[in-house]
């Protein structure tokens, strides 16, 4: 039986607090620099969920209730609805050609360390948000960068 990925999913922009943006490298397309993404395991899981999953999977960074980055992780309120590229349409069942992300931001001291997950990723990189901006493939994650300032420094995610 095939299991196909749910067609919602998170974008989770890492930052520290001088706006210097987590950018973690593909290992199934060289060169495409990205946040913390991924979709729900379930449809029933809620996105909030999915972004703790997913941070800790993807970096080892663990802001799960409790932690003292849990209070750090901020649902922005936001969603980008986009079309799948080609590259990963197998992924998905027959006739879904489009995503749902959801946006957070997760504030980290500087020099948090990063475990990246090797089936996923092969780099990382800290990167002023205007350089990480323009260093990702992806065009929704390059206006979620571009957002941090105005959105890191709101009361509603401070």
């Amino acid at each position: 039986m095939v299991t196909y990925k749910i067609p919602q999913s998170v974008l989770v922009v890492i930052y520290t607090p001088a706006l210097d943006v987590l950018l973690i490298k593909r290992a199934d397309a060289p060169d495409f620099w990205q946040s913390v993404t991924g979709s729900k395991d379930t449809l029933d899981e809620p996105f909030e969920q999915t972004a703790v999953r997913e941070v800790g999977e993807e970096t080892g960074i663990d802001c799960s209730a409790g932690t003292s980055l849990a209070t750090c992780l901020h649902d922005w309120q936001l969603e980008n609805v986009y079309d799948i590229y080609p590259r990963w349409q197998h992924r998905y069942a027959p006739g879904i050609t489009r995503n749902t992300e959801h946006l957070f931001g997760l504030m980290v001291p500087a020099g948090t360390a990063i475990r990246l997950s090797p089936g996923e990723h092969t780099d990382y990189q800290w990167l002023p948000y205007l350089q990480a901006a323009k260093a990702c493939f992806s065009p929704s994650n390059a206006e979620a960068i571009l957002l941090l300032p105005r959105l890191a420094l709101s009361k509603d995610f401070a």
